[in-house]
């Protein structure tokens, strides 16, 4: 599976071209779709362009997205820069009014188990969000609920080129005993070098403006579907 993350937390100060509104994420869906992903995760946005998990900009962006690809999968984040207290952020996953296929919950984080619960409550899967550099891999193998979870995010914070595979395959090794499918990703320098990892291990991984602005090459990258499309050439190498 390649999922495709078109925008994540960062602003257009870092991407111009990077999606915010509903609209735009729904046109940068449709693009990453027809370029070869098959799952997406996107950040909806509040009318300033901060991430957002108020149910008014959850349902507006989800709503779009589904609209532009009919059948993909979308997911959105849970993370704690969007709404500090974990208690907030479990009240706003249990006011959704317009549920996405599945969200991230990053287990590094205070209260990642209390918007798990009500994720589960929602019927929403779980993205169990593990940064390689925290003790993220054991808190979240020692929740009950981790054999519930759709799958796991393995994503490596090391952006160096030359050291990520090698905190990638730390990673995973932290997350042997966790039962459920893994998704590996990088960001940044990191992005490409794990990428490449993830294929020869036969596993899920992601591409988008989220984890990386540049092509493999250097060059920077004109929109998602570029980046979708070189994963794609990367992983039917293997």
């Amino acid at each position: 599976m390649l999922q495709a993350c078109p925008n994540g937390a960062r602003t257009r100060a870092e991407c111009a071209h990077l999606p915010v509104t509903p609209a735009e994420l729904a046109a940068a869906a449709r693009d990453a779709v027809a370029a070869g992903a098959t799952d997406l995760h996107v950040h909806p946005k509040d009318a300033g362009g901060a991430d957002s998990l108020a149910p008014a900009d959850v349902a507006a962006a989800v709503t779009a997205v589904r609209a532009a690809v009919p059948g993909v999968p979308v997911g959105v984040t849970t993370g704690a820069w969007a709404v500090p207290d974990p208690a907030r952020r479990a009240a706003l996953v249990r006011a959704w009014t317009v549920l996405p296929d599945h969200a991230s919950v990053n287990w590094h984080e205070d209260g990642a188990d209390a918007v798990a619960d009500a994720l589960l409550e929602r019927g929403v899967g779980i993205e169990a969000g593990i940064f390689s550099g925290t003790g993220a891999a054991a808190r979240f193998l020692a929740w009950p609920g981790a054999g519930r979870v759709l799958r796991v995010l393995a994503e490596v914070t090391d952006t160096d080129p030359a050291t990520a595979p090698d905190t990638a395959a730390a990673l995973l090794d932290a997350l042997a005993g966790a039962a459920r499918p893994v998704l590996l990703h990088g960001e940044d320098g990191g992005a490409w070098p794990v990428l490449r990892l993830a294929a020869a291990r036969g596993l899920d991984t992601r591409i988008g403006l989220e984890d990386v602005l540049a092509l493999p090459d250097g060059t920077a990258a004109d929109g998602n579907a570029a980046l979708v499309r070189a994963a794609r050439q990367i992983l039917s190498a293997r």
